[in-house]
């Protein structure tokens, strides 16, 4: 994904697009679309339109968490510039005349930009007149010699005292008390009027198509991850996951049903992936860049999709962009991460599962056996040298697990709770123990 433009009343798509030719464009935001927008892999986020009523609102934290991402977001016309004046000192970059004055203070209230419109089957087609246009309109008005300052106030008067949704000229005309210069004021309307909010918007996206750095503000400060924050990202990703579920995805899960051993252990794996993640996400454990290419090495040897074309086309077969492709193996690393953390505390309960599944008594023999068989001989001192180390790793992984050996050795002890040497010490007594007794030299594995 690019650019992200939330818009709807105040400019078309079509508009947005015409500057931004590769940009997203999608509906007024709401509370947690722009989490969503970032999950997704945008780029840039601008902000346009964003619901005042009727939806939550879109959360100040959410454009706070997105700018620390590294995430350039803009606002302007409407939501995005109340937004804007709120969080600019954080890094958030305010574009157009009523950014300014909502900034500057001179204008405060939120019903300045509301308008009541159609809704998304008609295109966001506003139906009432924003004050903020009003007023530029006004202001024109008197530059032209339409109005005179007396006037310009009555008519801003008239128009303040109305509920947003009732705004419209025709209303303000007829609320204003009868005066010799309204049916000028009303022929010059036809095309002396202003719409300030799409003049905002347009600087904006000229802005944003002009950026050559991600964001031209201070970069986003680290933001404290709440119980309100939290509650926040679990209602996005419920519902991203509720959307995400189409019937072609509910399909291949009634195929999965129809092999109930299948089922229960990807089922079981699911739900690993799950508190992983929340773990995750509570302990704000991150996964840096190296990881996710880590991810992205292993899972395309793992199912041979080193040329490109190849990677599209499994890409193609599971229903996945390359952004939601990233942001598989971005949770991946990040559930990794979570897993490392806590490993020592798992020890315990992969303990019991071994003992549930029936395996820790066949697991005890062997190691009382090794033991036994490798006690009073001699072990080589020292970790294992580079020489050494690659006749082990070939033995382990091609003779005995009958696959390649892993790229980074590190991070695949690391997987099983060792250090490299750790690791290399452990194989190392397995190929000693399977030399003297000429025995299976790996336990069996269902993986």
């Amino acid at each position: 994904m690019s650019a992200v433009v939330f818009a709807g009343p105040t400019i078309r798509a079509a508009d947005v697009v015409a500057v931004l030719p590769d940009a997203d464009v999608l509906p007024p935001a709401g509370q947690g679309d722009i989490y969503r927008a970032v999950r997704h892999g945008a780029c840039a986020i601008g902000l346009i339109d964003g619901y005042f009523e009727g939806v939550p609102s879109v959360w100040h934290k959410e454009i706070l968490w997105a700018m620390e991402q590294g995430i350039a977001v803009y606002g302007s016309a409407s939501m995005g510039a109340l937004r804007a004046a709120e969080l600019s000192a954080f890094g958030m970059v305010g574009v157009g005349r009523i950014y300014e004055a909502y900034a500057s203070g001179n204008i405060m209230d939120d019903d300045e930009v509301a308008v009541l419109h159609s809704p998304a089957e008609l295109g966001y087609a506003p139906l009432s007149e924003p004050m903020v246009s009003i007023r530029a309109t006004v202001e024109h008005a008197i530059s032209c010699a339409v109005l005179n300052t007396a006037q310009a106030s009555a008519v801003l008067k008239t128009a303040k005292a109305l509920f947003y949704q009732q705004r419209s000229w025709a209303q303000i005309l007829a609320d204003v008390a009868a005066a010799p210069w309204l049916d000028r004021f009303a022929a010059w309307l036809e095309t002396g009027a202003v719409d300030a909010k799409r003049t905002d918007a347009q600087e904006m996206l000229h802005r944003m198509a002009a950026a050559e750095a991600p964001a031209d503000g201070p970069a986003g400060e680290r933001m404290e991850r709440t119980l309100a924050w939290q509650g926040l990202v679990r209602r996005a990703e419920a519902l991203e996951q509720e959307q995400a579920l189409q019937a072609p995805d509910q399909r291949v899960l009634d195929e999965l049903r129809l092999a109930p051993a299948r089922f229960d252990a990807l089922l079981n794996r699911a739900a690993l992936r799950f508190v992983q993640l929340q773990t995750a996400r509570r302990t704000d454990a991150q996964a840096g860049r190296e990881a996710v290419l880590a991810q992205l090495n292993r899972h395309r040897q793992a199912n041979g999709l080193l040329r490109s074309k190849d990677l599209q086309a499994w890409l193609d077969a599971n229903g996945l962009t390359v952004a939601q492709y990233e942001t598989v193996l971005q949770e991946t690393a990040q559930a990794a991460a979570a897993a490392d953390a806590v490993q020592e505390e798992l020890q315990t309960y992969l303990l019991a599962e071994l003992r549930l599944a029936g395996a820790y008594a066949g697991l005890k023999s062997r190691a009382e056996a090794k033991e036994q068989q490798l006690a009073g001989h001699a072990q080589p001192d020292g970790p294992a040298g580079q020489a050494e180390r690659l006749q082990l790793a070939a033995w382990h992984f091609e003779t005995c697990l009958r696959q390649d050996i892993p790229a980074d050795l590190e991070a695949h002890a690391a997987s099983i709770g060792l250090s490299v040497e750790e690791f290399f010490a452990l194989i190392r007594r397995e190929l000693m123990y399977h030399q003297r007794c000429r025995t299976r030299p790996e336990p069996d594995s269902n993986d």
